[in-house]
Order: structure tokens, then C-alpha cells, then sequence
């Protein structure tokens, strides 16, 4: 019973995400729907500056807590709608703060009972502790993974909490320059009148960001090139 009642954090967030998720409430935040009401919402948040940004900081939290798939449309959309410096910022806040919740759920859940863990999962464990920040920094900056599934995995894995939220941070900066780029470009193209085409992929503002994207993504590859050629010198 004490193992199920482990479990009810992590299960809730889950339920918030689901019902999320059905309720369609990420569709308004899809950049064709963004480009309609930026006009309206930029008057919003000129009015109501604090109040804008905390609604965005609690919609991201929640995103990322709950590990859906949602977080690049908000983080796009807060891109088009508060420009670079701000959407990276708040988006930060609310990466670290969601990542974090869900980090803790996942942990208090793993944590739970008395047995000793298979000795599958202890090796592997085991494994990681070797080198804990290379293997923390490795699953955070590799754009490949699941940014929720990474939280519950360093969790499973024991991941000290300072690493992680370091790991975290950086790794969210990064990323986020590049997505915000591409919301940043979008409105930017929109307050230019070009509107949302197929041309649009041509703005250097948005094919930029994508191919620093398609770079991050060949990090596990140069990884792995460079651990061959350690290996085989040795």
C-alpha cells in the first residue's frame, strides 16, 4: 500500500497532463492561432505586463511537470509574443521550476519500498555514479531525448538534486535560444506582414535556429566518434 500511496504524486501529474491535453487548450497556443490573436494579446501584455508573464510561467510549469508534449508550442509562442530576452527568461524559470516537480514525484515514487532493487538496475546505477555529471549533461543537452522522460530518469538513477537543476539550466538555455529563435522569427515575420507561408522557412531568422537544432541533434554521434577513437588509441 505505502508503494502505491508513493506513486500518487507522479500519478497525479500524469492526470493533469492527460487532461490537459484532452481539454485542447494547446491548440490556441499553435502558431497559426498565435498570429491571429498576437495582435490582442500583445495589447494584453503591454496592459498587464507581471500578469501575463506569470500566467506563461504556470502554463510552461505545468507543461513540463506533466510531461507533455506541449512545451515547444508554448515556448514558440512566447518567442512570437515577448521577443528573445524576455520568453528565454520566463521560459527558464518555468523549465527549471516544472523539471524540478517532476523530478521530485519521480523520486519520492522510485524511492518507496524496502526491497533491494533487482541487480540489473543497481549496475546500471551504479554505472552512472561513476560519472554522474558527464551522463547528467550528456541526457540534458542531447535534444533526441524526451525532456520529461530525462527528468524521470536521472530521478530513477539517483541524480543529486544540484546536478540536476545545473544540468537543467544549462541545458534549457541552450535549447532555448534556438526554439524561442524560431517564435521570435515567426512573429517577427508576422509584424513584417509575410504572414505564416512555406517561403517562411527561407527567413534566415528561422532556418537558422533550425539547423542549430539539427547540430544538437548530432551530438550523440560526435560523442560517440570521439569515445571509438579514445578507445582504439588506447
Amino acid at each position: 500500500m505505502s508503494r502505491l500511496r508513493a506513486f500518487v504524486p507522479l500519478l497525479i501529474l500524469i492526470a493533469i497532463g492527460v487532461a490537459v491535453a484532452a481539454s485542447g487548450v494547446l491548440q490556441h497556443l499553435a502558431p497559426s492561432h498565435v498570429m491571429v490573436e498576437q495582435a490582442r494579446w500583445s495589447q494584453q501584455i503591454a496592459a498587464h505586463p507581471l500578469l501575463t508573464y506569470a500566467i506563461y510561467v504556470v502554463v510552461l510549469t505545468l507543461s513540463v511537470a506533466t510531461a507533455m508534449p506541449g512545451p515547444l508550442f508554448i515556448i514558440i509562442a512566447g518567442g512570437m509574443l515577448f521577443g528573445m530576452g524576455r520568453a528565454i527568461g520566463l521560459s527558464l524559470i518555468a523549465e527549471v521550476l516544472g523539471s524540478l516537480l517532476l523530478f521530485y514525484a519521480a523520486r519520492h515514487a522510485f524511492g518507496a519500498g524496502k526491497r533491494p532493487p533487482p541487480r540489473f538496475v543497481e549496475h546500471v546505477r551504479q554505472g552512472y555514479q561513476a560519472n554522474p555529471v558527464s551522463y547528467t549533461l550528456f541526457l540534458r543537452l542531447v535534444p533526441l531525448f524526451p525532456f520529461g522522460g530525462v527528468s524521470v530518469a536521472l530521478a530513477w538513477l539517483r541524480c543529486p538534486v544540484w546536478l540536476f537543476t545545473l544540468a537543467t539550466a544549462l541545458g534549457g538555455v541552450i535549447m532555448l535560444v534556438f526554439e524561442t529563435a524560431i517564435g521570435a522569427g515567426v512573429g517577427q515575420s508576422i509584424a513584417e506582414g509575410k504572414g505564416l507561408s512555406p517561403s517562411l522557412i527561407l527567413e534566415p531568422h528561422i532556418w537558422l535556429p533550425l539547423v542549430g537544432l539539427g547540430l544538437l541533434a548530432l551530438v550523440p554521434v560526435l560523442v560517440q566518434r570521439l569515445r571509438t577513437s579514445g578507445a582504439s588509441t588506447d
